[in-house]
């Protein structure tokens, strides 16, 4: 019988806390990330709405003199504090590549193949829906990418019915797809590239590809360097959250250090990681959700959820996202490329695939950037916000109608 990849059996003592560890931060994060979504439309549709906009446009000035830069509150959380979390993305990704469950062709294969499905399928739901609208087409991105923190908060509610094997199938995927997602925002959401502030932003590139090549293994450099990178990415046209994604990837990943008495060695990457975590999922994600999810309700009716850029993006979440990451895995699995992970059947993965419909944050930035039109922003909110929801009490009540209940403590795999 052919080991299963997403067994959590051969995870070494160091690897397997480390998993727990993240698990259970970005868990207690989707439900943090919840809260603030729930209390935007409060704000937004109460007396406080003029006091919740106006924090949203408020103008705010960064630098001095005449290098300084004026911008909305919401264009700084948007441009620079999601730069830090794309920044966190960009090195769990790095160090599930080289020593994570990317690693190898066995754990790769079965996320990679099933992330890759459920941005196409529910990219083409869309695309059905609204083939005949230029502009809601820029939106095309939207539905694909799946919100790790929601789903593995709405796991966490769940309990021990959960296999662990689940948590890594469904975050692996996770990365995969915000993989996919960065790749699609360099590529079609780029305008008006500056041809100079890109070759700055080459040669700082350069710089940090140059510390590598030297062994530098202090974060400090790194760090400076990732932020003149930002500016000069904020200046190119091309979106500057890309700049923390190409820190992240620089950032060196290397077990070479000088070990003291006790201390186990750790890696720059893993250093830096350990130390943005609970960062983004406690502040920067609720803060990101909090300036966007303020749709007002106010004049809304139910028709307007049938119009065809929030049905086609819900349809795509729900619908299109479990279509084809399960689709993938039983084709995989029938081709005998790949076996579900350990404790789970095909009910299980229907559960995953559903709670892989949680759009959420990665939606929400792409709508951003899709729609500088008011009406067709709140269509897309509006669409991801019931798309989301949908999913997740979906996801949840299947779930716990076909997972069986186990006591704290008793092993979730098979």
């Amino acid at each position: 019988m052919r080991p299963d990849p997403f067994s959590p059996g051969p995870l070494p003592g160091r690897a397997l806390h480390r998993l727990g560890e993240f698990l259970r931060l970005e868990a207690a994060g989707g439900i943090l990330l919840i809260a603030a979504a729930l209390i935007a439309l409060l704000c937004a549709n109460s007396p406080l709405a003029s006091l919740y906009e106006g924090f949203r446009v408020m103008p705010v000035t960064l630098g001095v003199g005449s290098f300084s830069t004026t911008k909305p509150c919401l264009l700084w959380i948007n441009d620079g504090l999601m730069a830090v979390f794309f920044l966190l993305v960009a090195l769990e990704i790095k160090r599930e590549a080289l020593t994570g469950q990317l690693a190898g062709r066995q754990q790769l294969i079965l996320p990679l193949v099933c992330a890759i499905a459920g941005v196409a399928v529910p990219a083409l739901l869309f695309s059905a829906a609204n083939h005949g609208d230029a502009t809601a087409m820029r939106g095309w991105a939207v539905p694909t990418a799946t919100d790790i923190a929601f789903a593995l908060g709405v796991l966490a509610l769940l309990g021990s019915r959960i296999p662990v094997g689940m948590k890594l199938l469904l975050s692996t995927i996770a990365v995969v797809d915000d993989l996919i997602a960065i790749l699609i925002i360099a590529v079609f959401y780029a305008h008006g590239l500056s041809l100079s502030a890109l070759a700055m932003a080459g040669a700082v590139l350069l710089a940090m590809a140059l510390l590598n090549h030297r062994g530098v293994t202090a974060l400090t450099p790194y760090l400076l360097l990732g932020a003149v990178l930002w500016l000069c990415v904020l200046k190119s046209g091309v979106h500057a959250t890309l700049a923390g994604v190409a820190t992240g990837l620089m950032i060196p990943h290397s077990e070479r250090r000088r070990r003291t008495a006790g201390e186990a060695a750790r890696s720059p990457l893993e250093d830096l990681e350990h130390a943005l975590h609970p960062w983004v999922a406690y502040a920067i994600l609720p803060v990101f959700a909090f300036s966007n999810a303020g749709l007002v309700l106010v004049g809304l009716n139910p028709g307007d959820a049938l119009a065809a850029l929030p049905m086609g993006i819900m349809l795509a979440l729900v619908v299109g996202k479990p279509v084809g990451i399960v689709g993938a895995a039983l084709a995989m699995r029938a081709g005998g490329w790949a076996p579900f992970p350990e404790g789970m059947d095909m009910r299980a993965m229907i559960g995953l695939g559903v709670l892989c419909g949680i759009g959420f944050t990665m939606s929400l930035f792409i709508a951003s950037l899709a729609y500088s039109c008011g009406l067709r922003h709140e269509e897309a909110v509006l669409g991801i916000l019931g798309g989301s929801v949908v999913a997740a009490a979906l996801g949840f009540l299947w779930l716990r109608m076909v997972l069986p209940s186990r006591a704290p403590g008793v092993s979730t795999h098979a």
